[in-house]
């Protein structure tokens, strides 16, 4: 009786924090960059406990942003921004704008990093170009290339308002390339390139603040990204709202059964005492 009785409460327990769970995904079903937490569960002689949580690192819909400097990541990988403190920091959520200095940056005031290019539109390791051939190729193998990365920054010159002293307009397209329009746009020069990095093993990456990821040993190094990026977009949460309904459904039932367990264990065990005392 004790044992069943034990193994009950740890499941009334566990199921508490596994529609704590589902909750939080249901309520933050349309918060951008928000990541599915997901409960795997394992069993022991007193009864059932929680794994630590897993996260749904699938990728959610689109939805317009607020500004063109928001961006969308499709496919796999994550925008690397560098914290104030210099550590590498991966995100999925793209709601970047430039602040008063035209330093690209993220809500938590992390910095944008991207790449410098040369007038080709390659990517410039000191002095050496990276061709487009080159890292696509790197990229798709899984692989990674020694490029140092910089802060973006589009700058306004006060005297005469161009971004950068010189061009009249930006605009980022779907490889990432940051390219700077001069004379009605007649004159378009590449600038900068968005980094993107991307793991053997994502989903060991280590989530120190919402939507914002480190990497740890089990999820490796970073490789090179890949994916497409789009201006003008965010990306929504990835959780599933009609399979989390299921999972809440699952989970009440689990509580009523634990609850009658408990019950039951706690009117044998006042039988026992009274025949005892009788």
């Amino acid at each position: 009786m004790n044992d069943s009785y034990v193994a009950a409460l740890n499941t009334r327990k566990t199921t508490e924090n596994w529609m704590d769970v589902i909750a939080d995904n249901m309520t933050n079903v349309y918060t951008p960059g928000f990541r599915e937490k997901q409960v795997n569960f394992k069993t022991f002689l007193g009864g059932a406990i929680s794994d630590d949580y897993a996260k749904n690192l699938g990728q959610g819909k689109s939805t317009p942003g607020t500004a063109n400097e928001n961006l969308f990541l499709e496919g796999k990988g994550f925008f690397l921004v560098r914290s104030p403190e210099g550590k590498s920091v991966y995100t999925r959520l793209g709601e970047f704008t430039f602040d008063g200095e035209g330093v690209y940056k993220d809500k938590s005031g992390n910095t944008v990093q991207g790449y410098i290019l040369n007038d080709k539109g390659e990517i410039m390791q000191g002095t050496r170009a990276i061709t487009a051939d080159l890292y696509q190729e790197t990229a798709m193998k899984g692989g990674s290339l020694d490029i140092p990365t910089t802060n973006i920054k589009m700058w306004i010159d006060p005297n005469n308002g161009k971004y950068l002293g010189k061009y009249d307009d930006y605009e980022i397209k779907n490889d990432g390339t940051i390219y700077g329009k001069a004379d009605n746009g007649k004159r378009v020069v590449p600038l900068y390139r968005i980094t993107t990095r991307n793991f053997h093993n994502a989903a060991g990456l280590y989530e120190f603040k919402s939507g914002q990821f480190v990497e740890t040993e089990e999820s490796g190094k970073p490789l090179l990204g890949f994916g497409e990026i789009r201006s003008g977009l965010l990306e929504l949460s990835n959780a599933d709202f009609k399979a989390n309904i299921s999972y809440y459904q699952m989970a009440k039932l689990q509580m009523e059964v634990a609850n009658k367990l408990i019950d039951s264990n706690k009117q044998l065990l006042e039988d026992a005492l009274r025949l005892v005392g009788s």
